[in-house]
């Protein structure tokens, strides 16, 4: 098997309205399908999709049209990272200050790149990322 990339990213949360309300007015996402109570799907630029699930929302198989999605779910503090510009850095620090967003952490990596740390609603660990922390980023 070969991989060229990752497409999903999903963490499950408390109130799906509440995160997806979050996540739009921090980021912009654009929602691509999802409903108001279970699952809210949002296109992230680079060809992938981010997604919110209710926690204990898909315990159960659900059907659609082209297929069975298997039974899932997650619980505790996620960690993910989202890709930003270097020279964006400065200005995602201010919006998250602005909006009352406390910067838990911020790493200088010794490749070279930056990482902002914030919490989401959940309390799931939130990270912004400048190329050069990883070999492959």
């Amino acid at each position: 098997m070969k991989i060229t990339g990752v497409v999903e990213t999903a963490i499950h949360v408390d109130d799906v309205a509440r995160s997806e309300e979050f996540y739009r007015r921090l980021f912009g996402f654009e929602k691509i399908a999802g409903d108001d109570h279970r699952f809210c799907a949002f296109a992230v630029p680079g060809s992938a999709v981010f997604l919110l699930f209710k926690k204990g929302g898909t315990l159960e198989p659900v059907p659609t049209p082209g297929g069975m999605i298997p039974p899932h779910d997650g619980d505790g503090h996620m960690h993910f990272a989202f890709k930003i510009p270097a020279e964006s850095l400065a200005a995602c620090e201010r919006e998250l200050t602005e909006q009352g967003i406390a910067i838990e952490s911020r790493v200088d990596w010794p490749r070279g790149g930056t990482s902002l740390y914030f919490r989401d609603p959940d309390d799931h660990l939130v990270e912004l990322i400048t190329p050069g922390c990883w070999p492959v980023y």
